[in-house]
């Protein structure tokens, strides 16, 4: 059995009679070193204490080897806060599903940080950046979720990190309040900061945010998404001003990739960036990988990220057919904006590289091109869904064409 206490960063932790018990009488702990050294003055004269260190299979080991040794043995793990609440109890029922857990938790971090703030935290959406990616904390910024709790880590995303990359996308109605050791004796500071402030200032570690905006809170319509983004509002290719996926078209082939239901969406040929960006604004839990042969696009895509806020898109520039694609994601969906020329190598190419049940859109602006894309997507396997055609303005006739894996 494991009996998990959670702990704050108090340097004389309050514990009822019964845990005090419960701790005078054990004999294997386990915890982090910080845990150790705060706990060392409150464990019995005789004890063992296996550390908390990667890699965690070492760990595991251990506590089978004790229970193996002692029957009926409890090992008493202290962690931080909430051991639930992206804790280490997660990692014993991960690991170790059939063990017996008792739980003693403290407040988690960001508990402490709105109690400090008297900042109700019931509407409050959580992610966790701790030795994860950016897409969820992306995601809550795209979705304007007015409250966002954060939990940081000490390299790549600091408060300081965190507030240049919202600046950098143009969320800047939030506020930052900055939770430093929290629970410390000696330590502990709160903060509320601008985003130009928090972008210069250090912090320490443990820390951990709530990004507030009273804006997107009343529902501020300046700050509120339209369905589409107008062709006139990108960048564009100089002196291409055709070069785009117009905006009718953009929504219709999104709505043939039927993103709501992929995971990884591909953008073959973005040119200004229009599709991925339309796909990110609408689909912000997509992982979009977007290519581009031509060198320009890198700069249209930094700018028509920027100025539409979609973090999170990766741009790749080069051939398509020569890129190292081992170490992408495997995409569900995939937009193919441009082909030059070489429709049947990619074709070849993304059948192998795409998964199950997966997706391709084309649009043809020819009957030619559209008959090419159809044969070949034919010869190798794929099952072709009814076509639509649009036409807008004095453009030509477009067909979306969609055939599946």
């Amino acid at each position: 059995m494991f009996i998990v206490i959670g702990l704050s960063d108090s340097s004389t932790p309050y514990f009822p009679p019964e845990v005090m018990q419960i701790i005078q009488e054990g004999k294997v702990f386990s915890g982090g070193k910080r845990h150790h050294e705060i706990m060392r003055p409150y464990l019995p004269a005789q004890y063992e204490w296996i550390d908390i260190t990667v890699p965690l299979s070492t760990v595991f080991k251990k506590y089978n080897f004790s229970f193996s040794q002692t029957p009926n043995l409890s090992i008493i793990v202290f962690a931080s806060g909430d051991p639930l609440f992206y804790g280490f109890a997660n990692t014993i029922r991960r690991e170790m599903p059939d063990a017996e857990i008792v739980l003693y938790p403290y407040f988690n971090s960001l508990q402490l940080l709105a109690h400090r703030l008297l900042m109700p935290y019931h509407d409050m959406r959580i992610v966790s950046l701790t030795g994860r990616p950016w897409l969820e904390f992306d995601k809550a910024l795209i979705e304007r979720t007015p409250k966002i709790g954060v939990l940081t880590d000490t390299k790549e995303h600091t408060p300081d990190k965190i507030a240049c990359r919202m600046w950098e996308y143009g969320f800047t109605s939030y506020a930052l309040y900055i939770g430093e050791h929290l629970g410390s004796d000696t330590q502990e500071q709160v903060r509320k900061l601008s985003l130009e402030e928090a972008m210069q200032q250090h912090f320490t570690s443990p820390n951990c945010l709530i990004l507030h905006s009273e804006a997107l809170e009343k529902g501020e319509p300046s700050l509120q998404r339209g369905f589409g983004i107008a062709d006139e509002a990108f960048h564009i290719l100089e002196g291409r001003p055709r070069m785009i996926t117009k905006s009718p078209i953009r929504l219709l082939t999104l709505q043939a990739l039927e993103l709501s239901t992929k995971h990884t969406f591909w953008d073959v040929g973005f040119c200004t960036g229009s599709v991925s960006i339309e796909a990110k604004l609408h689909f912000p839990h997509l992982q979009v990988i977007s290519f581009e042969v031509r060198p320009e696009g890198e700069e249209l895509m930094r700018l028509n990220a920027r100025q539409f806020g979609t973090p999170g898109i990766t741009a790749l520039i080069g051939d398509f057919l020569q890129q190292d694609l081992s170490g992408l994601p495997r995409p569900d969906a995939v937009f193919i904006g441009g082909h030059g020329g070489h429709l049947p190598e990619m074709l070849q190419q993304l059948k192998e590289i795409m998964l199950p049940s997966g997706c391709i859109v084309f649009n043809s602006v020819s009957r030619e091109s559209g008959q090419m894309f159809k044969e070949i997507a034919t010869r190798f396997g794929f099952t072709l869904q009814p076509s639509l055609y649009v036409a807008i303005n004095d453009y030509n006739p477009i067909e979306i064409i969609k055939a599946t894996k």
